[in-house]
């Protein structure tokens, strides 16, 4: 193995620096790897992790002891049973033995395979828990503590080494002054992501599997392994397709990067045919009949349920206060202002992207695409802010302040959903490690010193946070606006979104006229 090699910088006045390591080939990134000794730190962020995630999985779940149709718990059980008893072409259509409207699977293939892999560890343990018909509604402690253990299990083969791949390209080869312990840092509020903690391992889901994908094909693309991004992003897609939301910002990079290329169309081509075979290979079973496919496809779309439901903090919910959108408009005419709203408002994005394509613009455009979709798009939930908060940890060595307030407003808009989940303790526990870990700021970058406009701005709204939760657990709303409090943490997340999505918008365009600088500094060189 090449070793890396050094080199002694110069400042202005003239004096020796530390030498800088700089990492040759990809192997150095392994020897940079063990020089850190950055292993054994994951390992033992990783083990405290999963015993805070195995705290919560202790905690209540959607829908637990509701019935008749519980809730997201009862959902994912029961696409265990549907994938383990009943053929395959069978699992998203509608018939006497798999009634649509009791938790019809509604997400791409991959996520009914995972199902049917998850399901056949249930019936090795507890058969009675995946059986027909006679399993709805199971809430055996066997049958409750597999599931857990399902969850568990997808965040340790798939979520963790995804963030430990991620930190290896990071870091490798970068300045060191990167300290190891702000290098633990980061690993650390990725993995102790309070609000995925609270979804997955609380109200119970497995986002811990696509958003695991999307690192990973993050992390591919950041080491110029394209092809291989592509193939992992389109299995993120092909178990949720709220992974839509970093489409554009997938696009626009990799197609910029093509057009720099000697041979662009040849360079595109092979990205087309990786995902086109990928997807391929995971709708097999549905391709070979058209009414199979539209059937599947149909079930991603769930149009009728309209442009959002519940008290959701995006432009359609929080507007809807003044502008009756489902009564004005209907449906069509909704999906097509949406579908106008969320390209318009990622295409600056994107447009940055394609003319000067940059790793750290990838990033940044990552948090904006998904922003977009979060804000503007047809049918999100409170749960879809996972989305943007995950590019939002992987910058946030360089936006400590835009992860930690964009965190805590992700946080509060599910309050709500939390509590009716009855995981307010969970809640108020995360939040508070989250904000020990925030403050355990030796391993950052030095920030500069905050203004007293915006450190007077920063405490009131936190302050008006602090009240809504008092309010919000105390008292109960007028009779005539049972929903007042939801609305109001609504508006107040809505409004901190946006602010947030105008900051990194800006941020990443500023990146142009960085560039552009360091050319200039280059030709004068």
């Amino acid at each position: 193995m090449e070793k890396a090699t050094k080199r002694k910088v110069n400042n202005k006045k003239g004096k020796e620096e530390k030498p800088i390591v700089e990492c040759d080939d990809e192997s150095d990134a392994w020897w940079w790897l063990v020089h850190k000794g950055i292993t054994a730190s994951f390992l033992s962020i990783a083990l405290f992790s999963l015993l805070v995630r195995v705290a919560v999985s202790l905690h209540p779940y959607s829908g637990a002891g509701n019935p008749p149709k519980y809730g997201d718990f009862e959902a994912q059980r029961h696409w265990m049973e549907i994938t383990l008893n009943l053929p395959l072409k069978e699992w998203y259509r509608n018939s006497t033995v798999n009634d649509l409207r009791y938790w019809g699977l509604d997400y791409p293939p991959l996520t009914a395979y995972q199902s049917y892999v998850h399901g056949l560890f249930l019936r090795f343990f507890s058969p009675d828990s995946v059986a027909l018909f006679t399993s709805r509604g199971h809430e055996s402690y066997l049958g409750k503590l597999l599931m857990r253990w399902t969850v568990l299990s997808s965040d340790v083969l798939v979520f963790f080494p995804a963030v430990f791949y991620f930190v290896v390209v990071y870091y490798a080869g970068r300045n060191p002054s990167h300290r190891m312990s702000g290098i633990a840092w980061h690993m650390a509020i990725i993995l102790l992501n309070p609000c995925l903690i609270l979804i997955d391992h609380g109200h119970f889901q497995y986002n811990c599997i696509s958003l695991g994908l999307t690192v990973g094909a993050i992390a591919s693309l950041l080491s110029d392994k394209d092809l291989v991004a592509c193939a992992l992003y389109s299995l993120a897609l092909n178990h949720k397709q709220m992974s839509a939301y970093f489409a554009p910002a997938f696009f626009s990079h990799l197609l910029g990067k093509c057009l720099r290329r000697q041979y662009p169309l040849l360079q595109v081509l092979k990205l087309g045919l990786v995902v086109l075979g990928t997807f391929l290979i995971v709708w097999w079973p549905y391709v070979h009949s058209m009414e199979a496919f539209l059937g599947v496809l149909s079930r991603l779309a769930p149009f009728e349920r309209g442009i959002f439901e519940d008290y959701v903090a995006n432009f359609w919910c929080t507007t809807s206060v003044l502008v009756k959108w489902k009564r004005l408009f209907p449906t069509q005419t909704l999906k097509l202002l949406s579908f106008g709203a969320t390209i318009s408002s990622c295409l600056p994005s994107m447009i940055q992207q394609i003319w000067s394509p940059s790793k750290q613009g990838f990033l940044y455009g990552l948090l904006n695409s998904a922003f977009s979709f979060y804000l503007f798009s047809f049918q999100v939930h409170e749960k879809s802010i996972l989305l943007p908060l995950l590019p939002a940890s992987l910058l946030a060595t360089e936006e400590p302040f835009l992860f930690t307030w964009m965190t805590f407003y992700a946080l509060f808009s599910m309050f709500p959903l939390l509590h009716r989940d009855k995981l307010v303790l969970p809640y108020l526990s995360l939040s508070a490690l989250f904000i020990l870990l925030n403050h355990l700021s030796s391993g950052r970058r030095d920030t500069k010193d905050t203004s007293a406009f915006r450190s007077f701005v920063t405490r009131v709204f936190l302050l008006c946070s602090v009240i809504l939760h008092v309010v919000y657990l105390s008292m109960h709303a007028p009779a005539r606006y049972p929903f007042l409090f939801e609305a109001l943490i609504m508006l107040l997340c809505f409004s901190q979104f946006v602010f947030l999505t105008l900051y990194t918008n800006a941020k990443q365009w500023m990146l142009l006229k960085h560039s552009n600088l360091v050319d200039k500094e280059k030709k004068l060189l």
